[in-house]
């Protein structure tokens, strides 16, 4: 995808100073353990995953956040829990104050989740095939009973189909009957017909069409500035994330290693992880220089390596590096965890 075709924000559009989502301290353990009477008889004992290990980030409202990271990082973890998707073993996600796994009246529980919603990465999958497209894109509207009368929905399921550049006659049609850059279109309808504040976007262009992924994220773009929508967005195509978020976090074995500003981090890395993952992104300005491949591969999640997890691909590891896990440190306005920055 030519990066260039991505529209470049426009000028006044500043994310507000007030906090909206923010997760504190979130875990997510997986038990992958055998059956007990396996292990009782072979004499095994539980085996767990770590997949999030206490990460904090805060988005503000307007913003656009991005996590990035190789796959097994982490990242469509963390999308799950803070949408409610998948219950966090601890921490806690709140939007706009509210705890999203707190116990709560059904009311607010009901009023706080259609304030969420979320674009998968795979829209094929992702949409009730038997569905009309019509039926698809009320089904959230008639779920928070935000208009009651047929034919009013039925002219509000037109607006969003414009809205995201379809026709309103493409209702009547079924997912299959589209390519894969419409039916992420229809998604993006969908997930905007309970008119939310905040959209996790898990991969929303990784399932596309180079020659359509830059549409996509223009349209996305285009409904923020509108609409004053929030992005989580999650991605491995740091060339995307540059031109679309405002704050990014890097993401290695379930830790955040590295957030700072998308203009800071990608003129100033800090972490050897971030500084491997830009080293590797093709630039058609730098031509004529060797882009470096990501060197090693990400250990087994279930035994990561004690220390830091990052120091068996690290070139500047240290040897206390094997044995302390690094803390959250600052370097100007980037947090980064790397024994590089302490006093350790």
């Amino acid at each position: 995808m030519n990066v260039a075709e991505i529209k470049q924000p426009a000028s006044g559009t500043v994310p507000s100073q007030e906090t909206l989502v923010e997760a504190r301290d979130l875990r997510r353990v997986f038990d992958l353990s055998r059956p007990w009477l396996n292990r009782l008889i072979e004499r095994e004992g539980r085996v767990t995953l770590t997949a999030v290990d206490g990460v904090d980030f805060s988005i503000r409202r307007g913003e656009t956040y991005a996590l990035v990271g190789e796959s097994g990082s982490g990242k469509s973890t963390i999308a799950r829990m803070v949408v409610g998707l998948l219950k966090p073993t601890a921490g806690s996600v709140s939007i706009a104050g509210t705890d999203v796994w707190a116990k709560a009246q059904a009311a607010e529980q009901r009023a706080m989740r259609r304030r969420i919603q979320m674009i998968f990465q795979d829209p094929f999958a992702s949409l009730n095939q038997r569905w009309r497209v019509q039926s698809i894109i009320a089904e959230p509207i008639k779920a928070f009973g935000l208009i009651t009368n047929p034919a009013d929905r039925a002219e509000r399921v037109a607006e969003l189909l414009s809205l995201v550049g379809l026709d309103p006659r493409d209702g009547q049609k079924f997912p299959h009957e589209f390519s894969g850059g419409q039916r992420q279109r229809i998604a993006i309808a969908r997930a905007l017909a309970s008119e939310p504040e905040f959209i996790v976007c898990d991969e929303p262009t990784s399932a596309l069409d180079v020659s359509v992924q830059a549409q996509v994220l223009n349209l996305l773009r285009d409904l923020q500035q509108r609409l004053g929508l929030t992005y989580l967005f999650i991605s491995h195509n740091l060339a995307v994330v540059r031109h679309m978020a405002s704050q990014v976090g890097v993401l290695y074995l379930g830790r955040l290693v590295e957030e700072a500003s998308a203009q800071e981090l990608f003129s100033e890395p800090k972490h050897p992880y971030t500084r491997m993952l830009l080293d590797a992104v093709p630039d058609i300005a730098m031509e004529g220089i060797e882009r470096r491949s990501i060197a090693g591969e990400i250990p087994n999640p279930i035994t990561p390596p004690p220390g830091c997890h990052f120091h068996p691909r690290c070139p500047r590891v240290m040897a206390h590096c094997k044995t302390v896990i690094p803390p959250v440190e600052h370097a100007g306005n980037t947090s980064v965890r790397c024994l590089l920055y302490g006093s350790t």
